[in-house]
C-alpha cells in the first residue's frame, strides 16, 4: 500500500516536472521554470526515500532489542550457573511469590550512559598547572561531587 502510494507521487511529479518543462519551452517560459523541472522529480522521489530511511531504522532497532535481549539472557543463564541449585530454586521460589502477588509494573533500567564511563577517565585535579585553571578545575570537580550526591 504505501510502495503504491510513494509510485502514485512519483508519477504525479513526474507529470508536473513535464508540464513545467513545456512552460519552459513555451514563449512565456522562465528559467524559474526550468528550475521546477528538476526539483520535481526529487519531491516525488522523497517519499520512497522515507519510508525506506523508516524501514532501515525499525530494522536497526529490532537488531539492537534483539542483541540486547540476548545479551541480558547469556547474563542471566551465566548468573544461574554460578548461582547453583539451591539459590536457584530460592530465585524461582521468589519469582512465584512476585507473580502472585499484585504489584506495579517495572520498567529496565536504562543502559549505563557513556557518561558514566567519561567520568571514570576524567583525570584528577591537580596544582602543577596553571592556577587559574586549577582553581576552574576544583570547581567543577565539587560541582560533579555535589550532583553525585544527589543522584546517589
Amino acid at each position: 500500500m504505501l510502495a503504491a502510494l510513494c509510485a502514485v507521487c512519483l508519477l504525479a511529479c513526474c507529470g508536473l516536472a513535464w508540464w513545467q518543462w513545456t512552460r519552459f519551452e513555451s514563449a512565456s517560459g522562465t528559467f524559474q521554470n526550468l528550475g521546477y523541472v528538476l526539483q520535481w522529480p526529487l519531491f516525488g522521489l522523497f517519499p520512497a526515500f522515507m519510508v525506506w530511511r523508516m524501514r532501515r531504522l525499525a530494522a536497526q532497532n529490532r537488531a539492537k532489542d534483539q542483541a540486547e535481549d540476548q545479551a541480558r539472557d547469556l547474563a542471566e543463564a551465566a548468573d544461574r550457573a554460578v548461582a547453583g541449585p539451591a539459590e536457584s530454586r530460592e530465585n524461582a521460589e521468589s519469582r512465584e511469590n512476585a507473580v502472585a502477588a499484585p504489584t506495579a509494573s517495572v520498567s529496565r533500567p536504562a543502559a549505563p550512559s557513556k557518561a558514566i564511563a567519561a567520568r571514570a577517565a576524567v583525570r584528577s585535579v591537580t596544582d602543577d598547572e596553571d592556577a587559574e585553571m586549577a582553581a576552574y578545575n576544583r570547581y567543577l570537580a565539587e560541582l560533579n561531587a555535589q550532583d553525585e550526591r544527589r543522584a546517589g
